[in-house]
C-alpha cells in the first residue's frame, strides 16, 4: 500500500534486510527448510546473462487488490514494460485486500492457464506458498512485488525500497513534525501484510533511539486497506487517545482516509499525519495544511521492474540467485540475499515539490 511515488532501484534492502526477512514459515516447514527450498528454487538451472530476451511470453499480474489505485498504477507499469519487451500482460485478482483464499485461487488459475511467469503481491507471507510452489514445479517463474511471501515460495522479490529505509524515515518525518515529543499511532493495512509488518518493525526499532525518548507509540490500528475502515479507525484512534500528536499510515489507502478525517475535524493542524501516499491522492491535503510531508516510491516503476524481472527469469538470464545481475530498462540490478531486488530510496513529498508529480 502502499502506494506510489518513488523509486528506481529499490536499493539494497540493506543487503540482507528485506520484506522477506523474518517471516513465519510456510505450512509446517522450518526456517532451514525454507532456506533450502529457496536455494533449490533459485539455482534450478543456470543463469545465462547473455541469453536472448524471449518474446511472446505471458506474464500474469496478481495484485493484492485489483480496484486499488496504487496497484492500478503499479500494474500499468508492468503492462507497459511487457509491451516493450514483446510479451503479453494478464491481470487477475481479488477485489478485497484481505481475500487470501481468493489470491490462492487466482494463483491456481494462472498456473492452469500455463502462463510463463506471474508477478504477485502477497496478502499473507505463507498462505500462497503451496500454490506458488506448485506453479514453480510446473515451470512458472514467480516474482513477488510490493509484499513478499516466504523466500522459498518464489524465485525473486522486487522490493519497493529498503524496508529499513521506509520504516525509519517515516518515524523521522513524523518526529520532526511533532518536535520529538508526544504520543503517536500507526494506521496499518491488514495484520498479515508482510510489508506493513516489516516496516512497523523498523519503526519500533527506530523509536528505541534516545532522541525519541519523549515519543510514545500507543497503538497500531488496522484499516485493511479499505477507505471506510481506515477512516473509522482514524476516528477511533482519536477518540481513544485525544492527546495524540501524530499518525503514521504506511498505506496509500490509509493515509488518504486519515487525511480526509483529519481535514474535516477539530484535529486538523493539531494531529500530524505522514506515511506512504500518492501525490494525486494527497495534494489537496498538503495544500490545505492537513499534511506537511509524506513519502513513497513510484508504483509504476515497481510494476515495470516486476515485469522485467519476470521476463529475465523466463528467459534464463537470471535464476534468482544472490549476486546475479540483469538489465532492466536503462538500469542494472543486482539480486541480493534471499532473491531480493531493491527498487530505490523513497521520495519525500511536501508543498515545495508535490506539484511536480502526477500519479
Amino acid at each position: 500500500m502502499p502506494e506510489s511515488v518513488i523509486r528506481r532501484s529499490c536499493a539494497a534492502l540493506a543487503a540482507g534486510t528485506s520484506l522477506a526477512l523474518a517471516l513465519t514459515a510456510c505450512g509446517g516447514t522450518t526456517k532451514d527448510d525454507v532456506k533450502a527450498d529457496n536455494a533449490s528454487a533459485a539455482t534450478a538451472g543456470k543463469a545465462d546473462p547473455n541469453a536472448a530476451t524471449k518474446k511472446g511470453l505471458t506474464v500474469g499480474f496478481l495484485p493484492k487488490q485489483v480496484n486499488n489505485p496504487y496497484f492500478t498504477s503499479a500494474d500499468k507499469g508492468g503492462r507497459k514494460a511487457l509491451a516493450e519487451l514483446g510479451s503479453r500482460y494478464k491481470e487477475v485478482g481479488p477485489s478485497s485486500a484481505t481475500d487470501t483464499a481468493g489470491q490462492v485461487s487466482y494463483v491456481n488459475t494462472l498456473t492452469q492457464q500455463r502462463v510463463d511467469a506471474m508477478a504477485v503481491s502477497a496478502q499473507d507471507p505463507g498462505a500462497l506458498c503451496t500454490a506458488l510452489k506448485q506453479a514453480m514445479s510446473n515451470g512458472v517463474k514467480v516474482v513477488t512485488y510490493d509484499s513478499d511471501t516466504e523466500p522459498g515460495c518464489r524465485n525473486a522479490f522486487v522490493s519497493q525500497a529498503s524496508a529499513e529505509d521506509l520504516g525509519r524515515t517515516e518515524v523521522q518525518l513524523l518526529a520532526r513534525q511533532i518536535g520529538y515529543r508526544g504520543r503517536i499511532a500507526v494506521l496499518s493495512a491488514a495484520q498479515t501484510a508482510t510489508n506493513q509488518n516489516t516496516w512497523i518493525g523498523y519503526m519500533k526499532d527506530e523509536l528505541k533511539d534516545p532522541k525519541y525518548k519523549d515519543v510514545e507509540l500507543v497503538k497500531i490500528a488496522y484499516g485493511n486497506d479499505d477507505a471506510q475502515q481506515s477512516f473509522q479507525q482514524t476516528q477511533g484512534l482519536l477518540q481513544e487517545h485525544p492527546d495524540l500528536k501524530g499518525i503514521i499510515a504506511p498505506t496509500t489507502v490509509g493515509i488518504k482516509a486519515a487525511a480526509q478525517y483529519l481535514s474535516g475535524s477539530k484535529y486538523k493542524g493539531r494531529v500530524r499525519l505522514t506515511g506512504l501516499g500518492t501525490p494525486n491522492d494527497m495534494r489537496k491535503y498538503v495544500r490545505n495544511g492537513t499534511v506537511e510531508a509524506f513519502e513513497l516510491w513510484d508504483p509504476a516503476a515497481l510494476g515495470d521492474l516486476a515485469a522485467r524481472t519476470a521476463v529475465a527469469l523466463a528467459s534464463g538470464q537470471i535464476t534468482g540467485k544472490e549476486g546475479e545481475t540483469f538489465q532492466a530498462g536503462n538500469a542494472t540490478y543486482t539480486i541480493g540475499e534471499d532473491g531480493v531486488i531493491n527498487l530505490g530510496r523513497p521520495t519525500v513529498f511536501d508543498a515545495k515539490n508535490i506539484d511536480r508529480f502526477d500519479f
